[in-house]
């Protein structure tokens, strides 16, 4: 799964790499992107590309409520096209969020915690995470109110690079996949076709500092390298975890 990642870079840039255009308002850099904050989204509108802001975390448009937000944050390509909370969405609202890296965590042989680590792109540049967006609004409330944009990032099977921490990873679109990805007129088989794993050399990993565990820090300093946590035994036990 995805859940938690780094997007740091300013709008206009990310609006300039994706040929969109900017959002109505900026978001601060976030380097510990936690579920059912406001992320940036790509998105194709009606005079091109678009950089919006929604909630991560999907919220189906027949919720009662917003409370299951927080466990829709990802939605696995295997069975988008059929699960309920995901095949509207899946249908007719593809959109990209774009990432600088995201964070994983993994069991280290003898440690005493999971060790996180920092996924990137090799040459730094930002990330397209194929996602999906819905509009909801409270029930019974104005159709002509206020409502809420949110999305969730698709998931599939890791690679050979990601699998070393974790069985699954974000589904990563390449450049000239964009637009068949966001397109409404796209078809099941080419939109399949898109939702594989990325070749092992696309991403990158090291190891980072146990502070990004915490929601509560935010900086730079989350994404630099660190060396693991030594292997040693745990206290109060005679044998390595």
């Amino acid at each position: 799964m995805c859940g938690r990642f780094v997007s740091a870079t300013p709008a206009a840039a990310i609006a300039d790499y994706f040929d969109a255009q900017p959002p109505e308002h900026e978001l601060a850099p976030n380097y510990n992107v936690a579920p059912t904050t406001e992320v940036y989204v790509v998105g194709e509108g009606t005079t091109g590309r678009r950089l919006r802001v929604m909630h991560w975390g999907l919220v189906p448009p027949w919720a009662k409520d917003q409370s299951g937000a927080s466990r829709l944050i990802n939605a696995r390509s295997e069975t988008v096209a059929v699960k309920p909370s995901f095949r509207s969405a899946f249908r007719r609202r593809r959109c990209i969020i774009p990432v600088d890296g995201f964070y994983e965590w993994t069991t280290m042989p003898g440690a005493s915690r999971k060790q996180p680590v920092f996924i990137h792109s090799p040459d730094g540049s930002p990330l397209a995470l194929a996602a999906l967006w819905e509009f909801w609004r409270p029930p019974d409330s104005d159709p002509d109110g206020p409502g809420l944009y949110s999305c969730c990032i698709l998931t599939c099977p890791a690679n050979h690079t990601i699998s070393a921490v974790h069985d699954r990873m974000p589904v990563l679109l390449q450049r000239s996949d964009w637009t068949t990805w966001m397109c409404s007129d796209s078809d099941d088989a080419d939109l399949h076709d898109l939702m594989i794993s990325a070749a092992d050399d696309a991403l990158v990993l090291h190891p980072v500092s146990t502070s990004v565990n915490s929601t509560r820090n935010n900086g730079p300093e989350l994404m630099v390298q660190v060396d693991p946590e030594p292997i040693g035994e745990i206290p109060g036990q005679g044998q390595l975890l």
